[in-house]
């Protein structure tokens, strides 16, 4: 029995062979939302100089990001009070502020009674687009 190179066995089955990620993604959208923030932060270094360095960096990072980093995605909530179901009374909490500034000071809203955001039921980084029940992409 002799085998093939990975190359010929994916060209047998009609794969093309790419070594660069798809222009669009649809990969974790909780996934890339952290590294996207992750990159942007202004401690970010270009380059870590080793693992160690890599451990300390997330040892901060990742409880900002779950417990401290408001993220519009989630309706200004953490993923922390996503993830353990505080969402509901914080934007209760919320409502009940606005509608205080409200009632005190209305010319501040232009007319519209302000609430907060919601928590998304869904999440994608693409959406596929449905069109008479079939899922394009």
């Amino acid at each position: 029995m002799t085998s093939k190179p990975v190359a010929f066995l994916l060209a047998d089955l009609g794969v093309t062979k790419s070594h660069s990620r798809p222009s669009v993604s649809n990969d974790n959208p909780y996934s890339e939302s952290q590294f996207k923030t992750m990159k942007y932060r202004p401690e970010f270094p270009d380059r870590f100089g080793s693992i160690e360095d890599a451990r300390t960096f997330s040892q901060t990072f990742f409880p900002w990001y779950n417990k401290e980093h408001y993220h519009s995605g989630l309706g200004l909530l953490t993923p922390e009070d996503v993830h353990y179901g505080r969402a509901a009374d914080i934007i209760k909490a919320r409502e009940e502020v606005l509608m205080d500034a409200y009632e005190k000071h209305p010319e501040r809203f232009k007319r519209n009674i302000p609430k907060p955001m919601p928590v998304p039921q869904e999440v994608w980084i693409n959406k596929p687009i449905i069109k008479d029940q079939e899922v394009l992409h």
